[in-house]
């Protein structure tokens, strides 16, 4: 059984805003699809073997881009506080009590 549709301007104009629509939401999942390739890193095989025991030292490369913010030789970035402000602010003094 078919959908049956009445004749008119408005099914003409749903018609052609879902084809629009289609073209839209396929290049959409096209452009998706593209960004998400390769593979998970760790794979599920790499997983397995770890929960087996084995150690893993270095990752199967999963295909996509290099990290920018793992550059070679960028190294790990620590934060520290900075020393050049003086503390502006008072802490709380712990203080031991004696058992009486």
């Amino acid at each position: 059984m078919t959908t049956k549709m009445a004749d008119d301007a408005a099914t003409e104009q749903a018609k052609k805003q879902y084809e629009e629509e289609k073209k839209v939401t396929e290049k959409v999942r096209a452009d998706s699809a593209a960004r998400l390739k390769g593979k998970p890193t760790p794979t599920q095989e790499e997983n397995d073997l770890v929960a087996l025991g084995a150690h893993i030292l270095e990752h199967e490369p999963d295909g996509s881009d290099p990290d920018l913010g793992m550059a070679p030789g960028a190294g790990t970035k620590h934060l520290e506080a900075s020393q050049s402000r003086p503390q502006t602010y008072q802490t709380r003094q712990q203080t031991a009590h004696k058992a009486e």
